[in-house]
């Protein structure tokens, strides 16, 4: 059984529903208005783009180009994730670069290559969805996570300098800042977890089920999605966080001034 296809006349109606979060936005005088039609274009394009260059790699199955984009996605994500934790240094770019990679490709390679086993084991139907998954999810935490570690770090740098000066390393010192930073960014899978198949069907096993799999073997795929989900993001977040701090903390192990952006 195939998933049944959308018509442009339908998607016209889909597209007819902004009208109603438009018109609530004007009402309530929330100003976003603009930012909703960016928002609609960029998804629209983006996604349209994505789609034409799917179907070539599907067709193309080339390791090279699979893996490439991978790597295509998980710099897009570094970007990403150093824009919006505020972090000034662009050093920062290296190392989160090296806790995206090593969070990602390390639980990827077990879904997919031990796990799964698609033929080929390169196959673009299975690398680059699950990819993007894990990959996003890592991203949105690592901002997250990065964010709270440095701003309670200077919010709370008389308490931080106390460990110092009482004869604690730069590790001990940081770590009641790790266990902040790592919490919050864990909450919202931990969440999504704890609530799965009771508030939500997500969105992989939805999808898996209109492509005609069963459900069984849907529940299956998004276990196994959100197993991996779950251990990329507190592989890449500690690991970006034990990174980063050789290159936010001086020779003192006194946190930076120009560390945050626009401060």
């Amino acid at each position: 059984m195939e998933t049944m296809d959308i018509s442009l006349f339908s998607m016209i109606i889909i597209y007819g529903l902004l009208a109603i979060p438009v018109a609530l936005s004007l009402f309530f005088k929330l100003g976003n208005v603009r930012a909703i039609g960016v928002a609609v274009l960029r998804m629209t394009g983006q996604l349209a783009v994505m789609g034409f260059y799917l179907d070539f790699m599907f067709r193309l199955q080339n390791a090279w180009v699979n893996f490439g984009w991978v790597i295509l996605m998980i710099a897009i994500a570094n970007f990403t994730v150093n824009k919006n934790a505020g972090l000034k240094t662009k050093r920062f770019y290296g190392v989160i670069f090296t806790g995206m990679t090593v969070g990602s490709i390390s639980v990827l390679a077990v879904f997919v290559f031990v796990a799964v086993r698609p033929e080929p084991l390169y196959d673009a139907r299975y690398l680059i969805p699950i990819s993007g998954m894990i990959i996003g999810n890592c991203m949105r935490a690592n901002v997250i996570s990065l964010e709270r570690f440095y701003s309670s770090i200077k919010k709370n740098e008389k308490e931080y300098l106390t460990y110092l000066l009482m004869g604690a390393t730069l590790r001990e010192a940081t770590s009641p800042y790790l266990r902040e930073a790592i919490k919050p960014a864990l909450a919202p899978t931990i969440a999504t977890m704890t609530t799965l198949g009771l508030v939500s069907l997500p969105g992989m096993m939805t999808g898996q089920i209109l492509g005609g799999s069963s459900p069984m073997v849907a529940i299956k795929y998004q276990i196994a999605v959100m197993i991996a989900i779950f251990t990329g993001i507190i592989i890449s977040c500690i690991i970006n966080i034990y990174l980063s701090t050789r290159i936010a903390f001086n020779e003192y192990q006194v946190l930076k001034r120009d560390l945050f952006r626009g401060k």
